[in-house]
């Protein structure tokens, strides 16, 4: 049953009748009026009616707020095209920032001017029927701040980071570099390493991510040679903004990175990576690992 906001006891036993609960409206409405007290009120919102559900369990929960709740879920390693469009596809989620720019959606989330990428925490997020899109972005920025301060607090001595948002770009690049959660805190102490020493990150996911909608799934060689404020092979330090949504793993690797000598990592191919301390050493990996040269 639907109940519309505003809506009186009268218009409650009504809903309810049309909803299928097996009642005369007029006496589940004079059952309603007698067993609510005075400072109780209908909660608008869809519910779930059960067979045998009895009049006093019905009010018990209209007065709730008991409603059908719904979820969506935003991924670890999505970007915020994504996120927008899982958001598009959640059923029955009142679509308020179909029309708006990212600019527009960060401004009427108070945060004008600030990068929508990474800003936004992976989870499963639970709602009612017509609640906004920008009510699941407001709760998912406010989680991705707490868990994002709580890594921050914890970060190990010595880092290379200057603030937060920093180590939120570095966790959002750990997050599409793997997906073995082990792997996490050593390619962290790779990217740490190069960011002390001066030496690039030559990163591939954050050239993929500078390319947009131009990348079509193959990186090619002039690809890494292709100036972009986003690749990492032909600029230093860290990209101006994080390239995707890290998960908590990720944002507690960036900041507790292993504490290792490795400059290079290559992927074996069963989602983990071999690192090494030398060029010479990682050229053979990729050998190994890559182009099958034992």
């Amino acid at each position: 049953m639907s109940v519309p906001p505003g809506a009186s006891l009268r218009t409650a036993a009504r809903k309810a009748v049309e909803g299928g609960v097996r009642a005369e409206e007029t006496l589940l409405y004079a059952y309603f009026r007698l067993a609510a007290n005075p400072d109780q009120t209908i909660k608008p919102g869809d519910y779930e009616i059960t067979r045998g559900m009895t009049p006093q369990l019905l009010l018990d929960k209209l007065v709730r707020g008991d409603r059908i709740v719904l979820a969506v879920t935003l991924v670890e390693g999505w970007n915020f095209k994504q996120v927008r469009a899982a958001l598009a596809r959640a059923e029955h989620l009142r679509p308020e920032t179909r029309d708006m720019s990212s600019d527009a959606i960060m401004k009427a989330l108070g945060l004008p001017g600030v990068h929508p990428e990474g800003r936004f925490f992976p989870d499963t997020y639970n709602y009612t029927k017509n609640t906004s899109d920008l009510a699941v972005l407001r709760q998912s920025l406010h989680l991705m701040d707490k868990q994002l301060a709580a890594a921050w607090e914890a970060r190990s001595p010595g880092l290379p980071l200057k603030s937060a948002s920093e180590a939120l770009i570095l966790a959002s690049i750990i997050e599409k570099e793997t997906g073995a959660h082990g792997d996490r805190p050593e390619i962290s102490g790779v990217f740490i390493n190069r960011l002390k020493i001066g030496m690039r990150l030559q990163t591939d996911p954050t050239v993929i991510y500078g390319l947009g909608d131009k990348f079509d799934g193959n990186l090619r060689r002039t690809d890494l040679t292709t100036d972009t404020p986003w690749n990492t092979y032909t600029r230093a330090g860290l990209p101006p903004t994080p390239i995707s949504m890290p998960g908590r793993a990720s944002l507690i690797a960036a900041v507790q990175p292993a504490s290792t000598r490795s400059l290079y990592f290559v992927a074996r191919g069963d989602g983990s990576s071999h690192f090494s301390g030398s060029l010479d050493e990682h050229n053979r990996a990729v050998n190994k690992y890559q182009r099958g040269i034992r």
